[in-house]
């Protein structure tokens, strides 16, 4: 049996998304800045595609900028908050300690330009408080920057709240949604959040395509330089088969998202039962507050890249933590920002699900994981030292 259960790192492409590109590719073909018929009909789908994403956000569509993927949103919006705080004499940002790469390495890069920036601690549950959030703020604070739902370990914050206190404070919050997107409910008026980042290929939308919800009185930095479009803040012509493509994925995951929320939370919950059976294992995350599809794992005493290749020779497609960092020796930071030790850390699994898995595979995966975690502490040094009493068992 093949059973995919990696869809944080990538879903599958709905035929709904495949049918809305392929028009843009045969027909509506233009380039949406063309001012003749044909390119006018593709500036109609790509205004059309924005209205969609901003319907599933609750914003207008002038706020919609499309983007390369959430990598490229996240950048632009921190940047765009930073460039304005530099304005008015304040450089101090606030995050947490389990962001996503794309967050944590543009902090680095401007604290290496004489910006200040607090990371949270994350408490071993793997949440943020908006408490935490206030006392953190300062005079000089231009921007929060704290994501939706952690990627790893599938936490969801409580974004409003947070979002509520920066307002309160005159502070911009952005929030990377992209593991949330499609999957939870967002609506960026009501959880006061000034700008979004999210990308098509985590809601069964294309690759290489994403989009920035930035506030109307944001005035967006300009990362690429060349062009006119995406109103003179992304040049470039807008890959438009892509993003047609992707407002479809987003609408539909939407249109459906308490069902498959439903189905999804079924199964993710039968496989955490079942995988808390191994013994000496934890279940990482929140138990009330997390993603559908999220199920993360750490197995005390073994390797979690020696893990993953056995289960890939049964059909198992997973992961030990983000897609970004898979070829990384070094264990996870998130699993770290939660308190997990180094060598409890190396030993993590994660299984996301979608709406396409079912049951069975479920069945599956619970009758194949449990003997390849007891064949890989058999082979281990570390778990006979435990098991002799050597090293004391921390899970």
């Amino acid at each position: 049996m093949q059973v995919y259960a990696d869809n944080a790192a990538t879903t599958k492409m709905s035929r709904t998304a495949i049918a809305a590109m392929l028009p843009c590719m045969e027909t509506t073909y233009g380039n949406p800045s063309s001012l003749h018929t044909v390119g006018q009909r593709a500036a109609e789908a790509l205004l059309a595609a924005r209205e969609t994403v901003a319907d599933c956000l609750g914003c207008e569509a002038r706020e919609i900028t499309f983007t390369s993927g959430g990598s490229e949103a996240d950048n632009q919006a921190i940047l765009t908050a930073a460039h304005l705080g530099e304005a008015k004499g304040k450089k101090h940002i606030i995050s947490t300690a389990f962001e996503h790469h794309a967050v944590l390495h543009t902090l680095k890069k401007l604290e290496k330009q004489g910006f200040t920036v607090t990371l949270l601690d994350v408490h071993e549950n793997g949440m943020v408080t908006p408490e935490q959030v206030a006392a953190a703020i300062r005079e000089d604070t231009c921007l929060v920057t704290v994501m939706y739902a952690n990627n790893e370990i599938g936490s969801i914050m409580p974004i409003a709240e947070i979002g509520a206190v920066c307002r309160a404070k005159g502070v911009l919050f952005h929030t990377d949604a992209v593991q949330a997107a499609g999957h939870l409910h967002i609506n960026v008026q009501e959880q006061n959040i000034d700008m979004l980042s999210l990308s098509g290929h985590k809601f069964h939308g294309p690759k290489g395509v994403g989009a920035l919800y930035a506030r109307k009185q944001i005035p967006l930095s300009t990362l690429i330089e060349g062009g006119a479009q995406e109103r003179g803040k992304r040049a470039g012509t807008e890959n438009l088969p892509a993003i047609v493509s992707m407002a479809a994925a987003l609408r539909e995951a939407c249109d459906h998202m308490e069902e498959n929320a439903a189905k999804v939370s079924a199964l993710r919950d039968k496989l955490i039962a079942g995988l808390s059976q191994i013994p000496h294992s934890a279940v990482n995350g929140d138990g009330k507050h997390r993603l559908p599809g999220n199920v993360s794992f750490c197995f005390e005493g073994i390797e979690g890249e020696s893990l993953l290749l056995l289960l890939d020779e049964k059909g198992i497609c997973a992961s030990s933590g983000s897609a970004c960092t898979s070829g990384s020796l070094d264990p996870s930071h998130v699993l770290l920002a939660i308190g997990r030790p180094h060598e409890v850390a190396h030993g993590s699994l994660r299984l996301s699900l979608s709406e396409e898995n079912t049951e069975a595979e479920i069945d599956y995966l619970l009758r194949e994981i449990p003997p390849v975690v007891a064949y890989l502490r058999e082979m281990s040094p570390v778990w006979k030292d435990l098991v002799s009493g050597k090293k004391s068992f921390l899970l």
